[in-house]
């Protein structure tokens, strides 16, 4: 009579003195718990273990963080431990249902519409154009090679090859050094098509997330809105706009044009010339003086844009700067132009179109973060707003070099049906056939109709970007071999996946990631290798004094 009570108390015993997180093995009855004492919350919460015995598996030593959600632990200490991180319930989840999207996608996908997986190759040669890509040293003195910043290449030779829908869960690498929330390497969901336009690449893409999107964060509506960049650029200062909330850019150059103010009438006399404005609504309210003056900062560090602010006082009149120029009626039609209310807070630029919209746009996203930090409820946490943004121009002048010109997209991109023989006359005014989703203001994919002509990718290689057409020869001469007319699309999982759980970081989605720095702080690569490793790549390495000595330390 006396062993039961033994029994318990033995696995009591074991299971209070075992630190936590130490694998046990526990035997007992299954049973149903008392009436009232179910815990829906749980997915066993209708069901109870009585415990006979137990067994310590595997004892845990002291962890170096609690594994807890609402714990606090620094970045660098979870990913040195990622392996204990990934046993938090949100690590659990967040990576659960990246599993079942791609599931499901993969479903629609093959199943539904009859693509192909094809895994291609990440051992390849460098690209023209685009980001920096990872070299792999070969056994060839002075050979590398590149890894693919996406499959690019081999998904247009598919199409030539005959393989008219294709699609992979694909590896893809940039070396784009620190970069705030970004990847070294990352994942996309890669597309192509053969005999399809612009609408059959967007419609296929709604049919997808429409499918593969999770039930508990709601339904996605169809078709998306679309946008063009110029018309992005102008309302919202940026190609990704975030259109859960207003705030639009507001051109007010014809109400300026009349102010007797010699550098305004200057600025506007130019042929890009303008004059926009934001208004902050119940910005008075909400914001501080420091909290402007650290917006128009921002614009002079970052886009050499000189802004002026106008608040609009109780009595209805406007307090700024500007008010000494501007006449009552001048007062009321930029209070018309602009809506503004009272305590609305106006934000205003006059200077070189982009310039001047990129900065209020960027303006316009700082305020907004502003705004909620003081408790506005401005951006719904659970809206979806997809959009499609179309009509970029093909190329876009170098930033080191404005008199040269690269791939707005990438080199492959097909020029717009209409702006054809601007291509050989003016290449600057060609519009691409290159689309984007953006979802909530982040860019979440893009792609473009593909040129499958020989000669006018040699074109734009040669003689638009200036590019040693030698390195592509092997997509050059397959383009001649009857190559269809073909376009795809590459979704950003990570990105993708962090916005369907709200998370602000993609690391949060993978498994593995690295850090700010392109680090693996678990495993702490990349590492040294010896020079008899590095040899039979005839690679030498240069160490410079210091390195030298911690090295040997």
């Amino acid at each position: 009579m006396d062993s039961v009570p033994k029994a318990h108390s033995h696995v009591r015993n074991l299971l209070s003195n075992a630190p936590v997180e130490s694998v046990v093995r526990v035997t007992g009855i299954v049973s149903s718990r008392p009436p009232g004492q179910e815990n829906p919350k749980m997915p066993t919460g209708d069901i109870e273990v009585k415990a006979e015995t137990a067994e310590v598996l595997n004892f845990c030593k002291k962890l170096p963080f609690e594994i807890k959600d609402f714990i606090k632990k620094s970045e660098a200490l979870r990913m040195q431990y990622r392996y204990l991180d990934l046993r938090s319930s949100q690590l659990q989840y967040n990576l659960r249902l990246r599993s079942q999207v791609v599931m499901r996608m993969r479903e629609y996908l093959c199943n539904h519409h009859g693509f192909v997986d094809v895994e291609t190759p990440t051992l390849f040669k460098r690209t023209p154009g685009g980001a920096k890509e990872f070299l792999v040293p070969s056994r060839e003195a002075g050979k590398f090679y590149s890894l693919p910043q996406s499959p690019q290449q081999f998904k247009q030779l598919l199409m030539i090859g005959g393989l008219d829908r294709y699609f992979q869960v694909a590896r893809c690498y940039r070396d784009e050094g620190s970069r705030p929330d970004r990847q070294p390497e990352f994942t996309q969901i890669d597309i192509e098509m053969s005999f399809v336009d612009q609408a059959g690449i967007q419609r296929l893409i709604e049919g997808l997330l429409q499918y593969s999107w999770p039930e508990e964060r709601g339904p996605v509506m169809t078709p998306f809105p679309s946008m063009t960049y110029d018309e992005a650029l102008a309302d919202y200062g940026t190609d990704k706009p975030d259109t859960r909330f207003g705030m639009k850019i507001v051109d007010i150059s014809d109400t300026l044009r009349r102010l007797d103010v010699g550098f305004v009438q200057n600025v506007l006399s130019y042929p890009h010339g303008t004059a926009k404005a934001i208004c902050i609504p119940q910005g008075a309210r909400y914001l501080k003086n420091k909290d402007l003056e650290s917006l128009k900062e921002a614009a002079k560090s970052q886009f050499k844009q000189e802004i002026m602010d106008v608040i609009c006082r109780p009595d209805g009149s406007l307090k700024s700067l500007l008010t000494r120029f501007l006449g009552e009626e001048q007062q009321s039609e930029l209070i018309r132009v602009l809506n503004m209310q009272v305590d609305d807070v106006v934000l205003l630029a006059v200077g070189d179109h982009k310039r001047v919209c990129s900065a209020l746009g960027s303006l316009r996203l700082e305020s907004a973060d502003l705004l909620e930090a003081a408790g506005m409820v401005l951006r719904d946490p659970a809206a979806l707003h997809f959009l499609w943004v179309v009509d970029f121009p093909l190329f876009l002048p170098k930033e080191e070099n404005p008199s040269e010109l690269e791939s707005a997209h990438h080199p492959f991109t097909a020029p717009h049906p209409l702006d054809t023989n601007l291509l050989y006359s003016d290449p600057t005014k060609v519009r691409s056939q290159h689309y984007d989703l953006v979802l909530n203001g982040s860019e979440i994919g893009g792609g473009s109709i593909r040129i499958h002509n020989a000669e006018q990718q040699r074109f734009v290689l040669e003689k638009v970007l200036k590019e040693d057409s030698e390195v592509l020869s092997h997509l050059l001469e397959a383009l001649e071999f009857g190559a269809p007319p073909h376009g795809g699309i590459a979704l950003g999982l990570d990105r993708l996946i962090s916005l369907i759980v709200g998370s602000p970081s993609i690391r949060d989605v993978i498994a593995f990631p690295k850090s700010f720095k392109g680090r693996d702080l678990m495993g702490n690569a990349p590492d040294y290798v010896t020079p008899e490793e590095l040899e039979p790549y005839h690679i030498h390495v240069s160490w410079p004094a210091a390195e030298t000595e911690a090295k040997k330390n």
